[in-house]
């Protein structure tokens, strides 16, 4: 792999990176900052094939309820890589319900980055 090419990957790397802090924080303001005005995201639920939201506005909609309705959202990263202007993250989601019960998912989003910018975040979930 050229320079350029792996400095492009590692960019892209740091960029997710740098999303996944500001998610961790609950900080809307910082993860959309990274987010192109055109971006999509197409989250997890329901199930099978999830919800789309499309532009900065409704993504920036989707994350402020997110937060509100799971204060205690969290990821950990368990793998991240990247190949071009795609980066694929695995991941363990936690949580914990309204009865103060703890619970986890795993899954994998793919990432989009265009001029430096999340342009697309694909999420999927196991089971």
């Amino acid at each position: 792999m050229s320079p350029a090419r792996m400095e492009k990957v590692e960019s892209a790397i740091r960029l997710v990176l740098a999303f996944n802090d500001a998610f961790n924080q609950h900080d809307v303001p910082g993860m959309m900052q990274l987010m192109s005005d055109d971006c999509v995201f197409e989250n997890t639920y329901p199930a099978p094939d999830g919800t789309t939201y499309s532009g900065k506005e409704a993504v920036t909609r989707f994350w402020v309820d997110f937060f509100r309705d799971s204060p205690i959202a969290h990821i950990e990263i368990e793998e991240i890589f990247g190949m071009g202007n795609r980066c694929i993250m695995r991941w363990r989601y936690e949580w914990v319900d309204d009865t103060g019960e703890k619970g986890h998912v795993r899954g994998v989003d793919i990432y989009q980055v265009r001029e430096g910018l999340i342009s697309g975040k694909l999420s999927y979930v196991k089971g």
